[in-house]
C-alpha cells in the first residue's frame, strides 16, 4: 500500500509500505480521509518526542471496513467507520472505571515514542481494534468524520467543566480546538461565549461559528473587558486552549470569584501559575486529556448540525501532497486551519 512515511525529521515520503496485518479482534479500514493534527506538525521536527522516525503518522481518520478479524461481530466489509485515536486495554483499573483515556496501557495511533510505535492513518489502510471503532451514518462525509477526534476533545473538555445554563464562558485560543469548544459551549447552553486570541482573522471565524464576542488580547485588557460584559463579576468559567503561561494567566484573570478554568491546551511542558489569584479567589483548575467515550455524542451533534466543521477545513488533498502541506502548516502560513488528506 501507499503511505506517507516520516523517514527523518522534516522529511516525509510517499512510499510503498507493508499492508497491515489484521488480528482476530481487529478491523482493517480503507482510509478515505485523515486530518493533519497540530500534534503531527509539532512532532514533524522531533520537538514533541512522540513522532520518532520511521513512522506513518495520522490519527484523525475515517474510512470503510475492508476486512475483519475472526472475532469481530459489530462490523462487516463496506461499513463506514471512524475510530478513537487512543487504543485502550479495557482491563486496567482506569478502564474498568470507564476512564479509558487514562488507561495504564494506552497507546496512540500514529505515535512513536520510547515506549511503543504504532503506525497511523496517512496510508491507504490501517488496522485497529474493533472496540475503538464507531459506525458512521451513510450521509456523513468522510472528511467531516476525520474531525470527530478533534470534536471529541472539545466535548470531553466540556464534560470536565461545571457548566450551567446561562453561564458566561471565556475561550482563550481560537485555533481549531478553540472554535470547536466555542460551538460545544453554545450547544451546552451557555448564554454568552467570549473568544480570545491574538489573531483577528481567527476571532472573526470564531464569532461566525457562535462566539458572541471576540477580543484580541494584544489590544484589549481581557479581564477588564470581560468584567464589563458580566456586570463586574467576570466569567463563570474559562477554557484555556493554548497551553502557555500568558494564555493561562488571561484565563484565570477573566473568571469570577469561585469560577473555574479548564486546561485544554498542551503546548508548553511547564507554565507559571498565578497561585495567589487562584487561591484567594477560590478558582478551580480542571485538567482534561483527550476524550473518554464521547464519539457517539459527537457524531450525533455533527449530524444534526449543532457542531460545524466544514468551515474549518482549509484543504482536501491527495496523499501525494502531504509533504508540501506539512511544510506550509509547519511554517504557520496565515489562514490555514485543517488540512485533510485523502489516501
Amino acid at each position: 500500500m501507499k503511505a506517507l512515511l516520516l523517514t527523518e525529521y522534516r522529511k516525509l515520503t510517499v512510499t510503498e509500505f507493508p499492508d497491515p496485518e489484521v488480528g482476530d479482534d481487529e478491523v482493517l479500514i480503507r482510509v478515505r480521509a485523515c486530518g493533519i493534527c497540530g500534534s503531527d506538525v509539532h512532532g514533524y521536527d522531533g520537538g514533541s518526542g512522540r513522532r520518532i522516525p520511521p513512522l506513518v503518522m495520522g490519527h484523525e481518520a475515517s474510512g470503510q471496513v475492508a476486512a475483519v478479524g475472526k472475532n469481530v461481530r459489530r462490523f462487516k466489509e463496506g461499513d463506514r467507520v471512524t475510530f478513537d485515536s487512543t487504543v485502550y486495554c479495557g482491563k486496567c483499573w482506569f478502564c474498568r472505571r470507564g476512564e479509558i483515556n487514562l488507561c495504564d496501557n494506552r497507546n496512540v495511533v500514529g505515535v512513536s515514542c520510547e515506549d511503543y510505535r504504532r503506525h497511523g492513518a496517512f496510508a491507504e489502510y490501517i488496522s485497529v481494534p474493533e472496540h475503538i471503532c464507531y459506525s458512521l451514518p451513510e450521509s456523513f462525509p468522510f472528511e467531516h468524520a476525520a474531525l470527530i477526534e478533534s470534536v471529541s476533545i472539545a466535548f470531553h473538555a466540556a464534560a470536565r467543566t461545571p457548566i450551567h445554563l446561562g453561564d458566561t464562558a471565556v475561550v482563550v485560543g481560537s485555533g481549531m480546538i478553540g472554535m470547536l469548544v466555542v460551538q460545544t459551549l453554545k450547544a451546552a447552553g451557555c448564554s454568552k461565549v467570549i473568544a480570545v486570541d491574538i489573531d483577528d482573522f481567527k476571532l472573526k471565524q470564531a464569532t461566525s461559528l457562535g462566539a458572541d464576542v471576540g477580543l484580541n488580547s494584544r489590544s484589549v485588557d481581557i479581564a477588564a473587558a470581560v468584567a464589563d460584559l458580566t456586570e463586574g463579576r467576570g466569567a463563570d468559567f474559562a477554557m484555556e486552549v493554548v497551553g502557555a503561561t500568558a494564555s493561562l494567566k488571561t484565563a484565570i484573570s477573566a473568571v469570577r470569584k469561585g469560577g473555574s478554568v479548564t486546561l485544554v491546551g498542551n503546548l508548553a511542558q511547564q507554565v507559571e501559575l498565578p497561585l495567589q489569584a487562584v487561591v484567594t479567589r477560590q478558582i478551580s483548575l480542571n485538567g482534561t486529556c483527550g476524550s473518554c467515550g464521547e464519539y457517539p455524542a459527537c457524531i450525533d451533534a455533527m449530524a444534526a448540525g449543532k457542531v460545524l466543521v466544514e468551515p474549518m477545513i482549509t484543504a482536501k488533498a491527495p496523499l501525494e501532497e502531504g509533504p508540501s502541506w506539512f511544510e506550509r502548516l509547519y511554517g504557520h502560513e496565515p489562514g490555514l486551519m485543517k488540512v485533510v488528506l485523502q489516501p
